[in-house]
């Protein structure tokens, strides 16, 4: 793979960041709104999309509480973020359980603006953004360590998927 190659995987990511807890509008948006808003931050991580009747069969299985008059709020939206990142490396027991143990250990605001800080952390040291991973938070816990592996699982998969998208390229030129 040329050097410019991996100047261009780096670059892809480079910036990346996921809205904070603040600021997901709570004002509650419609299953297509949220589909929308969340596909549009996720969209640089490449196949990371979510669907309208994922989101339904997320509720369904009561990983997400009920819209409220079919809007979406800033929690249930923070989930999703969560659920639509993950998902790619774990299953959905795996998340359930995930997300049973968080509500004990966290309020949704301090996991879910944790959960965007590691995300970026590992992010940018998988694609050599930065040469070292940054310790994020006071605390350790199982929890945490759960969910940076989580996120590092997630993090190569993302590079391993670029990577070889651009060797795909190579070869069909």
């Amino acid at each position: 793979m040329k050097q410019s190659t991996k100047e261009e995987i780096r670059n892809s990511i480079k910036g990346f960041s996921l809205p904070r807890y603040n600021d997901i509008p709570n004002v509650g948006l419609y299953l297509e709104q949220v589909v929308k808003y969340i596909s549009e931050y996720l969209e640089p991580l490449g196949s990371f999309s979510i669907t309208g009747s994922m989101v339904s069969n997320y509720v369904k299985k009561g990983l997400i509480e009920n819209p409220v008059k079919k809007q979406y709020n800033r929690e249930q939206i923070a989930y999703l973020f969560f659920m639509a990142v993950a998902k790619n490396v774990l299953s959905m027991e795996d998340i359930r359980l995930l997300f049973e143990t968080q509500k004990k250990t966290y309020e949704p605001k301090k996991a879910y603006d944790y959960f965007c800080c590691e995300l970026e952390n590992v992010l940018d040291f998988v694609f050599g953004v930065k040469e070292n991973l940054d310790t994020v938070g006071k605390d350790c816990n199982d929890t945490k360590d759960m969910l940076r592996n989580t996120i590092i699982a997630v993090a190569y998969k993302v590079y391993l998927d670029k990577y070889f998208a651009v060797l795909h390229d190579e070869t069909e030129e």
